[in-house]
């Protein structure tokens, strides 16, 4: 007998916790940055789509292009979390 939850299909509630931890850990040092963390990032809410010159972070309607450094600059960041929450 199930418990009478219904998850999601696509994000189970482990996702979830990650996701929020991640989201967490950025916004609490935009400056310091891993672009793993970066990019898991993105993962979560979009995709990352290899552009000719830079690799760009595409969620909904919005688009970023961004350099790919070991410590992702600020500006980026940013701009990341401001998508994030406008969503």
């Amino acid at each position: 007998m199930t418990s009478g939850i219904i998850y999601d299909t696509i994000e189970r509630p482990e996702k979830v916790v990650k996701k929020e931890k991640l989201l967490e850990k950025v916004q609490g040092n935009v400056r310091n940055v891993s672009l793993k963390d970066f990019e898991a990032l993105t993962n979560y809410y979009g995709y990352i789509e290899e552009g000719a010159k830079h690799p760009k972070v595409v969620i909904g309607n919005h688009t970023l292009p961004y350099r790919r450094e070991p410590r992702v600059k600020t500006c980026y960041v940013k701009e990341l979390l401001g998508i994030i929450e406008s969503l």
